[in-house]
């Protein structure tokens, strides 16, 4: 029984006890604590059970714990057993083939054990959500999808974004309707843009430093319309916040926002990030117009370097739009897309391949970090995550000094990535011979990571049981001891 199938079970096993007992979904809901709409998803198997809430219904329904466990067993136990030996915590708890074949003879013990170590693993997934939110808040703000309590509205946001696939039609048209209204060529200038603020929107625009030292470059006011600006901008980054400003301009004026977001949001901060974020899409959508851009990215083969040339905007501006070529009749490549400091901090990220990223830390081995080590070139790698799938990955650093000055100033890395199987349609490809060789193996982060042998963790994994042995140390200390790792019983002559 796979954890898929388990889940299934679980959820299926608690809908026929509460039918057995002819007890409404509403009211078991009620006393358990939960929504009804949640409720729903774990008797259809489409969500995890917790470890206490399924104690809790057992209890609601007078059903004996064994019992159930027991139940959930029935079938092929040896499969199920077999499947835990994958298990990274089993493989550290020097547990052998041969020790759970044993409990072949008793099928009701070995169907509970593996119900009990899959509903744990479940439940410590959803604890490692929280374990840095416990100690940081002493109230947790709303739990998101799957009871995550450190769901912030960035990561509702990032949720938005990926649920609309990072593409809105309506801004698309807007954008494209304001460059026709104006005529505009391809290279925007912002002469240009300030012309079209004030012009359609009637707003004043001028340029002022902030008083006292202060770091605002774009202040925008409504009532007065005015738009005031920090004479300190290039021409590039003047470009893309006169563009904001046009898009959150639009956005007020149509009143698209709320069509967009369409719902509730659990956080109430959480439209106004939305807004911002539509506005910088409506900056990318009116920079870089989707059919020309999409034109010279097949052309050029997704160079994000050339294309900053042939637009005259920055790489990040370029990385961004490539994530937003989801147009069902001219689709782009999907990429994930990632931007950090030199620390390793995320200050942005945004997954098209499905690749899971952590509230906090990631992966050293990442090609986003890894081009700190030569910010002048683009790093370029092959990347394998411990499930399997496989990513070509591609990263630059880009400075902004202030008084000659890159500590005053900013340095962030840029990184993109698609499948690896994309990779030959894109000008920064890298011959592949033998991906399981050539591959870099990568994690999410050390503390969620399964590898057992990476040389670089900077943490032990939560993944793990806590042990280790004064005299045997791998080339990582936090690496754990798995099996394997033990020398192997020496052989009695006889």
């Amino acid at each position: 029984m796979n954890e898929n199938a388990l889940n299934a079970n679980v959820g299926h096993r608690l809908r026929a006890l509460r039918l057995s007992k002819n007890v409404k979904q509403s009211d078991a809901a009620r006393d358990l604590g939960v929504s009804p709409a949640y409720l729903n998803l774990i008797e259809k198997g489409k969500r995890v059970t917790p470890f206490p809430l399924l104690w809790k219904a057992l209890r609601l329904f007078q059903v004996d714990p064994e019992e159930f466990m027991a139940q959930l067993g029935d079938g092929r136990v040896d499969q199920a057993l077999a499947t835990l030996l994958d298990e990274p915590l089993l493989k550290s708890l020097n547990l052998d083939p041969e020790s759970l074949q044993s409990l072949s003879a008793e099928p009701k013990l070995a169907g509970t054990v593996a119900a009990l170590f899959n509903l744990y693993k479940n439940t410590r997934m959803q604890l490692e959500n929280v374990m840095t939110q416990l100690s940081s808040q002493e109230r947790p703000p709303p739990a998101g999808p799957d009871g995550r309590l450190d769901y912030s509205p960035f990561d509702e946001v990032t949720d938005f974004l990926e649920a609309h696939q990072n593409y809105f039609p309506e801004l698309e048209a807007e954008a494209e309707a304001l460059r026709h209204d104006f005529a505009l060529e391809r290279q925007l200038v912002s002469t240009q843009m300030i012309r079209m603020i004030e012009e359609r929107f009637g707003y004043a625009v001028s340029f002022e430093s902030s008083p006292g030292g202060s770091s605002v470059v774009r202040r925008l006011d409504p009532e007065k319309k005015q738009l005031k600006l920090s004479p300190g901008l290039t021409e590039q980054t003047l470009k893309f916040q006169l563009g904001a400003t046009l898009g959150l301009l639009a956005l007020d004026k149509t009143r698209l926002i709320d069509r967009i977001i369409g719902q509730r949001t659990r956080h109430l901060e959480t439209p106004r990030l939305i807004k911002v974020n539509l506005a910088n899409y409506f900056a990318g959508a009116l920079m870089l117009p989707y059919g020309d851009f999409f034109k010279e990215v097949q052309r050029t083969r997704y160079d994000i370097e050339l294309l900053t040339n042939i637009f005259n905007v920055t790489y990040e501006t370029v990385a961004h739009r490539v994530c937003n070529l989801n147009d069902a009749k001219r689709k782009g490549l999907p990429f994930h897309f990632l931007r950090c400091d030199i620390a390793g901090n995320i200050s942005k990220r945004y997954s098209g391949t499905g690749l899971k990223f952590a509230s906090m830390g990631s992966c050293a081995k990442w090609a986003v970090h890894l081009a700190f080590l030569n910010p002048s070139q683009l790093t370029r790698q092959y990347s394998q995550m411990p499930d399997g799938a496989t990513y070509f990955d591609f990263a630059k650093v880009q400075l902004q000094p202030v008084e000659g000055s890159i500590v005053r100033g900013t340095a962030y890395s840029i990184g993109l990535g698609t499948h690896s199987e994309n990779a030959r349609y894109l000008a920064y490809g890298v011959p592949m011979v033998d991906l399981k060789r050539d591959a870099v193996p990568t994690g999410i982060s050390c503390r969620f990571c399964e590898r057992t042998d990476c040389n670089q963790r900077a943490a032990a994994s939560y993944r793990f049981a806590f042990s280790f042995d004064e005299y045997t140390k791998k080339d990582c200390f936090f690496s754990p001891l798995v099996t394997s790792d033990r020398e192997p019983a020496v052989k009695k002559e006889r």
